[in-house]
């Protein structure tokens, strides 16, 4: 009996290992291996659960740290003390209760609720100017900027028991229109940001407020796998070339590696990994201490805040976990646009005014993976349009880092609306996003806007699919 289940056994081997080499052939034929092939980490898949889905072949260790980490960023957190240990140092002053809040099924953030109301996903952000004084210039080489005295660098709309929140943000809109060269008028929107209901004092005379809206996490562990050299390949800070964009490197400081690093992450690249953004938004957002960032964010008026219960523990989210966060945030599928024939001819559009010049189509990774990111991760001046005053680091006030493009087609799917754009949700789709690029992009929205309406609607098309 033994014999005959070890001989059924091989014969199973031997057929499944004929149609898996049939399998092959067949696949390569019709072009599909290399999206199998790049499959474990790569998906043309559109579905509402396409980001929070795990690259193939992890090993069983792997997949624990990927579930600690799922568990730890979609689980709400809770004020501390409580009896849930694992999840207790919630604030004390903190915007959402898990990272899910802001990035819905991994995706880009809600600029509204349901209700109409502004989404936890856009955050405040306010800094003073510096005077150049010898302590503020000490200061801005290991931090990005100088906060505001009373509230810090960031507006908390929650706060723990009898600590305050510190203000309800508004954005108001004004109409402006735009015309093209064959007659068509469009309106983008104009935003007024207003905080409401102060409860720490007034703001510094000097403040510059600016909100930016949640990203998409598509694609980050890619990104990071990117090899520096390729980055600072297409560098071109003076215009050497005279084409009119200037890309540069934000290099910020890492409180990881206590050294100035390549900044990738965030609208303006002040971060410098997945880990390091991962704390960041901890701390900020919610109000986790880290041993990356180990002191709550109370300014010295807020005494509630800083007399707040604390955890059992001295750090809110310990280094195994945050690390666990890291690697569920890098080991999830990435979304990429199937690349058909439409998708050329668009991507054709897209070079041919310049897009693609700072929306790199492609970048080889360090493993030997080619991707489409569509950004080159280096600032660019977008002109007063889309200025929002506020240095971070080397950026300036009209400077952001390229936003990758890929995955924006998933919001829809994710959210049943389309994604508002641009770092504030103020571009209610593509052609107003591109009709605020300006600096370093006027010339290829001067020239976006000079395509008949045909090849404009092909080209936004393409967009909606990235």
């Amino acid at each position: 009996m033994l014999q005959i289940q070890k001989k059924q056994k091989s014969n199973f081997k031997s057929i499944s290992k004929t149609l898996i080499n049939k399998s092959l052939v067949a696949l390569f034929a019709t072009g599909l291996f290399a999206v199998l092939a790049n499959g474990s980490e790569i998906t043309e898949s559109q579905d509402k659960k396409t980001l929070l889905k795990h690259v193939e072949n992890l090993s069983d260790e792997e997949y624990d740290k990927f579930i600690l980490g799922r568990s730890f960023f979609k689980i709400p957190w809770v004020e501390a003390p409580s009896a849930t240990t694992a999840r207790d140092g919630l604030g004390p002053l903190f915007n959402a209760n898990t990272c899910n809040s802001c990035h819905p099924s991994n995706g880009r953030g809600n600029l509204y609720n349901e209700n109409g109301t502004l989404s936890r996903a856009v955050i405040p952000k306010l800094s003073i100017p510096s005077k150049g004084l010898k302590e503020e210039l000490e200061f801005l080489k290991t931090n990005a900027l100088i906060p505001e005295p009373s509230y810090g660098g960031q507006v908390a709309i929650n706060g723990t028991a009898k600590v305050k929140y510190e203000a309800k943000p508004e954005i108001k809109f004004e109409e402006i229109e735009v015309e093209f060269p064959d007659g068509e008028v469009d309106t983008i929107l104009k935003p007024n940001y207003v905080l409401n209901d102060l409860q720490y004092g007034e703001l510094h005379k000097d403040t510059i407020i600016t909100f930016r809206i949640a990203p998409s996490l598509n694609g980050l562990g890619l990104i990071e796998d990117i090899p520096n050299e390729k980055i600072l390949a297409n560098i071109d800070e003076f215009d050497k070339n005279k084409d009119g964009i200037s890309g540069r490197v934000n290099y910020v400081y890492s409180p990881i590696t206590k050294k100035k690093e390549i900044g990738k992450y965030s609208w303006k690249a002040a971060n410098t990994t997945i880990l390091h953004q991962s704390a960041d938004a901890a701390i900020n957002d919610m109000g986790l201490t880290t041993s990356i960032f180990p002191k709550d964010k109370c300014t010295d008026i807020q005494v509630a805040c800083k007399e707040a219960p604390k955890a059992r523990h001295q750090i809110d989210l310990p280094d195994f976990r945050l690390q666990a966060v890291d690697f569920y945030i890098k080991k999830r599928q990435t979304y990429s646009a199937k690349k058909d024939k439409e998708y050329e001819e668009g991507l054709n559009l897209f070079k041919q005014v310049s897009c693609a010049k700072c929306h790199i189509d492609s970048f080889t990774t360090k493993s030997g993976l080619e991707i489409s990111p569509f950004t080159d991760l280096l600032l660019h001046d977008m002109g007063e349009g889309l200025a929002d005053g506020r240095t971070e680091f080397d950026a300036s006030g009209s400077e952001w880092r390229t936003p990758a493009l890929w995955g924006l087609s998933l919001h829809e799917k994710i959210n049943n609306k389309k994604p508002r754009l641009l770092h504030d949700g103020r571009a209610r789709n593509f052609q107003e996003a591109i009709l605020w690029h300006g600096g370093e992009a006027q010339a290829s929205k001067e020239a976006f806007m000079h395509l008949d309406k045909q090849k404009r609607e092909k080209l936004l098309k393409f967009l909606e699919r990235l």
